[in-house]
């Protein structure tokens, strides 16, 4: 294990330590409304400590109204604390706690208060005292191996920290953890891909580039990317972009990003779906782990008034069925692509696999891969290994979308079958039994930049993807067996209509009549009836034939087993 897990591990054990000391007033699953607002208060506290003597003898000193600024200055953030009381200096006079912890809340700068109110803890500070709690819990965040500064806990690593824990206290409710956070190993992948051969982000003196999640939870997609641009080029800047609908993981994340100094405002409080709060925005990057199987019925109205605009809105190119809202993610990540003059934009997101096939031609789901590959938007589809996430074990994949491909990429699409490169865990994470080793991230990132046809990687025309759904119709006959006219043309009998998908490659007349007349010579084709549709059989183009064994094989294998069973039994009866 390496010393970075040893560290996360040993924080959030040390963190579900002092959860279990609400044991009694709280349930196993309450702990987290409590835990997760004191680690991230517990965090601002430490950061402060050194500055925070200075800060409250000049809030003293200045007689304005406006000391905001200043403060800032001082305390050397871009927020601070004006009470006289922290951490540790609460704990001197236990009697009056829960009015000097409350003091010291109301200390904070606006913007800590803020994020403060997110995770409703007002309610919960009142019964800790009442329980003879709010001492205890506080006593132990003061705890040295407790220390939650950057200098002893990274941003990287305290975000695994904040995930660990939610996990648990998420176990604890069998709710769904996964919901909130991506497994680091598949980020930094989507991060290697993602800024692959971006010579100006790469290379450039003073680049500055702006990413997007538009479901960021708790911040840990933007953390690592800006963490991995900083390491390939010091000078390059990335201004991070998100939008989270639940209240607390918004809240860890905006505290992430006012910890590292960036500009916190740019993550918003909402639901993407029904309330964009970048409507108008575009970006240079965009890198999501939206919901899978996720409903959008709370949202069905807004977001049906918002297809109603066409392509005015995000979801003009169709919807999917309302119980799976992760197209619309990849909708909203197309609608803030940039345009090719300004430098375009490269789009990594992570989709389960309905988004390849679900919808039948003219559907809404296959009119928005209809629209992406048309439109020559998608670059790769990486097929990942189960078992990977926390949350499912099913099949998940990585889609890569641009609208500035390079020229052999033109008009074709590359599919990467990783599914094999893994490595099994000692003890599993909930459902993450697998992890993607640093070696495989390689030879993945590596397999995408060289662009070649290979055992896992297959590239095609696209296409390749669609296919033209004619409807096959034959004639209705009378009792006599005479074909049914009207108006001189022969009429369909609707039990005996058929349907052909015909790949976009190939003449319809052509299929047809190698298809279909040898068989129903009196048939036709509707043309006021087809439908052009698309889907990714991405697992078709890896399929390999396995012949089953051989009879023999398997009948000396099943003897074999009850030669070992009739002595095992032997031995328990004798």
């Amino acid at each position: 294990m390496s010393s970075l897990q040893v560290n996360i591990n040993e924080k959030a054990n040390l963190i579900w330590a002092i959860a279990d000391k609400l044991t009694g007033p709280y349930k196993p699953h309450e702990y987290g409304e409590v835990i997760l607002p004191l680690t991230v208060i517990r965090r601002f506290d430490c950061i402060l400590e050194k500055t925070k003597e200075a800060v409250v003898q000049k809030d003293q000193e200045l007689k304005i109204a406006v000391k905001d600024p200043i403060l800032r200055k001082v305390s050397g953030y871009s927020f601070y604390n004006v009470s006289p009381f922290t951490f540790n200096k609460l704990l001197d006079d236990p009697d009056n706690i829960e009015a000097n912890f409350r003091s010291y809340l109301n200390g904070f700068s606006e913007n800590v208060r803020n994020i403060i109110e997110r995770f409703k803890f007002d309610n919960h500070i009142s019964y800790l005292a009442e329980k003879n709690l709010l001492y205890i819990v506080l006593k132990e965040f003061t705890d040295p191996k407790a220390d939650l500064h950057p200098d002893k806990i990274s941003n990287i690593e305290m975000g695994y920290i904040f995930e660990e824990i939610i996990r648990r206290f998420s176990e604890a409710h069998n709710e769904d953890a996964g919901q909130h956070y991506t497994p680091r190993e598949v980020i930094e992948l989507m991060v290697n891909i993602l800024f692959y051969d971006d010579s100006e982000l790469l290379s450039g003196d003073a680049p500055i580039k702006t990413l997007y999640d538009p479901a960021c939870g708790t911040g840990g997609m933007l953390t690592v990317a800006e963490d991995y641009l900083r390491r390939l080029n010091s000078n390059a800047q990335l201004i991070c972009f998100g939008q989270e609908i639940n209240p607390q993981t918004y809240a860890i994340c905006k505290s992430d990003i006012l910890i590292k100094g960036a500009n916190a405002d740019y993550i918003k409080e909402g639901n993407t779906l029904s309330d964009d709060m970048f409507s108008e925005d575009k970006f240079d990057y965009i890198l999501s782990n939206p919901p899978f199987g996720r409903e959008w019925k709370n949202e069905r109205s807004k977001v049906e008034t918002e297809h109603k605009k066409g392509y005015a809105g995000r979801f003009g190119t169709g919807l999917p069925a309302v119980g799976d809202s992760q197209m619309l993610f990849l909708l909203t990540a197309l609608s803030k692509i940039k345009d090719p003059k300004d430098g375009g934009t490269r789009i990594a997101i992570i989709h389960n696999g309905s988004p390849l096939f679900t919808g039948d031609a003219g559907s809404g789901p296959s009119n928005i891969r209809k629209y992406i590959i048309e439109n020559d938007l998608l670059e790769t589809i990486i097929a990942l290994p189960n078992d990977i996430f926390y949350n499912t074990g099913i099949a998940t994949y990585i889609w890569v979308l641009s609208n500035k491909k390079s020229y052999r990429r033109k008009g074709q699409v590359q599919l990467i079958n990783a599914t094999e490169m893994y490595e099994k865990r000692r003890k599993s994470l909930g459902n993450k039994r697998n992890d993607i080793p640093r070696h495989y991230i390689d030879e993945i990132t590596r397999l995408y930049g060289d662009f070649k046809e290979t055992e896992v990687s297959k590239i095609l025309h696209n296409d390749e993807f669609g296919y033209a759904k004619i409807v096959v119709e034959r004639p209705l006959l009378d009792e006599k067996g005479q074909v049914v006219l009207k108006k001189g043309k022969p009429q369909p009998d609707t039990s005996l209509r058929d349907t052909e998908n015909v790949p976009l490659a190939e003449s319809i007349d052509s299929y047809f009549t190698r298809e279909v007349l040898p068989y129903t010579p009196d048939a036709w084709i509707d043309e006021s009836k087809t439908k052009i549709g698309y889907e990714i059989p991405l697992t078709r183009y890896f399929y390999k034939y396995t012949p089953p064994r051989p009879s023999r094989e398997i009948m000396a294998e099943i003897l074999e087993i009850e030669k070992e069973l009739d002595g095992a039994l032997k031995a328990v009866f004798e």
